[in-house]
């Protein structure tokens, strides 16, 4: 297993320093492929860890490599942990991105700078595999670092456009913000219970008193919102799209936004210790899904609309994280990487097809010209929407039930947030495949076309994995589900009242309704009409003037602050004071110079007068 798993890591590493070396001098299917194929062994190694670690008895197994730092009592291995969790990330991580990669040769053709564009996406991946994998919070801060700045190069991938410019400074912004949280919260672990290493940390857990311990889970959950975009730092992922479509798909469905949850759920032992904590989890979980499916109905660029469905779909694993429900919320990530990737990608496509064109006003009837990408993305829009038998459905059904054992009020949340999911779903594919056409200008009336083989291939693969993908934690399936196989990792989780089964399938029943409620309510309002006043509200396209909250009361009055402060404390203090202390210098030196006559006569006589003065003062002294 050691070998495999640090395969796992090396591979896209070693992807990224071939193409950095010999990519100048290659072909741009060469460097795709070069790339792509190193997430592929990293998918292959994975998927033979996994089974090693099915077959073996310890399913925690730490890979040491070296010391990595050793100050007084810090010590940090440079080490990874293989375990379920881990595993089970690498799996889809691996799998979704290579599916990416492979999308990425055709969509990507005739950038001048596809090399660039590969070399960040396997440093990506790299990044988020060292983020799962790690063995200790300082190692994983290395992967949570990583994925940071590789998401700030590809989202300014247009860095020549203004937008994308600073969505990119957006992005790294917001997230720097995040980490303070991160960064907070390892201070306190260190210092209460002197080690960064997971598995002592877990085991040492129960010595942190109940305040300390709801300070790590605040301090991780501001970590978490900065990462996996939830209230209060939600703004940047959507801004984020200014970046090309695959990188949109790549951090939405397989990397960076998943590491909050991931990083909430690794730390499920200090979790179990803040029920005040875990609340707060679960409130700020429930309403970034609400918050953001409002706003996602009234988007109309196509992929703001899944961007603002990737905020929500998030809070949704935020608020399975908060009740206690670590699988539900991990099932419910597997899912939405299958599905939420093949609506990106999906999309990605629709938008080749039309020239770079995203606003759905300007689609329609897209479904006879696009006859692979038509059926694909009907999949993922019924997964999302909650329609069995699609993964959506067993995932999010899974996270309801939980939520509802737990707390009945922010069960109607998370229930009227699924209501809009369908909704706006629904909206998006409505203006998108069906009605009439609406994308024939003066300037392009050529009808659109397919994807490439290329691009249609993954959409496939991921079709199939959204239809099948539920079949991983069914109900009724207990000795070899995910569940079965993650909850060993989680350690103590909190008990919610008991359903009976009944109940359960009553739940299920609700979901379903919701769903169709969502559905019908979608196609009743758009089926005949691309466009209304009525259900398009500027609140929520203008996302609850957020951004404007921001700028009103940080940015306005920070500008204001360095504006006054260059103006005022650096031009009229620190500028004059020091070109007084300048000009104060330069006449010193003036005057001083006229002291250097030349004549040795003038300059002995000044030696004999400080000597006198010397032994005058010396004799006074002895005098007294």
């Amino acid at each position: 297993m050691p070998h495999f798993a640090l395969l796992i890591l090396v591979a896209p590493l070693v992807g990224f320093l071939f193409n950095v070396v010999n990519g100048s001098q290659m072909k741009e299917k060469a460097i795709g492929g070069v790339a792509t194929g190193a997430i592929a062994i990293s998918f292959i190694s994975t998927v033979i860890c996994f089974f090693q670690l099915l077959g073996s008895a310890n399913r925690e197994v730490t890979v040491n490599f070296f010391t990595w730092i050793h100050a007084g009592t810090l010590d940090v291995p440079a080490a990874i942990l293989v375990d379920p969790l881990s595993i089970t990330m690498c799996l889809f991580v691996t799998g979704i991105s290579a599916l990416i990669h492979l999308y990425s040769i055709s969509y990507m053709h005739g950038e001048k700078d596809f090399r660039k564009f590969f070399l960040y996406l396997n440093l990506f991946v790299f990044s988020m595999l060292v983020l799962v994998l790690a063995n200790n919070l300082v190692l994983t801060f290395v992967g949570w670092e990583g994925v940071g700045v590789c998401s700030y190069w590809l989202v300014s991938f247009y860095f020549d456009r203004e937008a994308a410019a600073s969505a990119g400074k957006k992005a790294f912004i917001y997230n720097r913000v995040g980490d303070v949280g991160l960064l907070v919260a390892m201070f306190l672990i260190f210092t209460h219970g002197q080690t960064l290493t997971y598995l002592s940390i877990f085991t040492n857990a129960s010595n942190l008193s109940p305040t300390v311990a709801t300070l790590i889970v605040l301090s991780l959950l501001l970590g978490a919102t900065g990462k996996s975009a939830q209230i209060p730092l939600f703004n940047w992922l959507p801004d984020a799209m200014e970046g090309p479509t695959p990188v949109s798909a790549l951090i939405h469905a397989a990397t960076m936004v998943t590491a909050g949850v991931f990083l909430l759920v690794r730390m499920s032992p200090v979790l179990a210790l803040s029920s005040s904590g875990r609340m707060t989890i679960a409130v700020v979980g429930a309403l970034t899904a609400f918050v953001a499916a409002t706003v996602a109905t009234s988007q109309r660029d196509i992929k703001k609309v899944l961007a603002f469905s990737t905020v929500s779909q998030i809070g949704f694993m935020v608020l399975a994280v908060g009740v206690g429900a670590y699988s539900a919320a991990i099932f419910l990530m597997i899912a939405h990487a299958f599905f939420k990737a093949l609506l990106f990608l999906g999309s990605g496509s629709v938008i080749h097809s039309l020239h770079g064109e995203q606003d759905l006003r300007k689609m329609g009837a897209l479904a006879k010209y696009l006859p692979l990408t038509f059926p694909t993305f009907m999949i993922g829009w019924l997964a999302i929407s909650g329609i069995p038998p699609f993964a959506g459905f067993w995932a999010k059904g899974d996270v309801l039930t939980n939520v509802y054992a737990h707390n009945r009020l922010l069960w109607i949340f998370a229930l009227v947030t699924a209501v809009l999911t369908a909704y706006y779903m629904s909206r998006l594919f409505v203006l998108t495949f069906r009605g009439t056409e609406r994308f024939r200008t003066v300037t392009q009336d050529e009808d659109p076309h397919e994807s490439s083989w290329m691009m249609t291939l993954p959409l496939v693969v991921l079709a199939v994995l959204a239809i099948l993908g539920g079949g991983l934690d069914l109900p009724w399936v207990h000795n070899h589900s995910l569940a079965s196989f993650l909850d060993p990792t989680f350690g103590a989780v909190p008990a919610g009242a008991p359903l009976s089964v009944v109940t359960q399938w009553g739940l299920s029943l609700v979901d379903v309704a919701a769903a169709i409620v969502g559905l019908m309510a979608a196609f009743s309002i758009w089926r005949d009409k691309h466009e209304s006043e009525t259900f398009e509200r500027e609140f929520f396209e203008k996302v609850w003037h957020w951004d404007g909250f921001y700028d009103a009361t940080i940015g306005r009055p920070l500008t204001t602050s360095a504006r006054v402060g260059y103006v005022v404390v650096e031009q009229k203090v620190i500028d004059r004071a020091a070109d007084g202390f300048g000009g104060l210098a330069a006449r010193t030196g003036v005057q001083l110079r006229e002291l250097q006559t030349g004549f040795v006569r003038q300059y002995a006589l000044a030696m004999v007068l400080g000597i006198a003065i010397v032994m005058i003062y010396l004799v006074a002294r002895i005098g007294f």
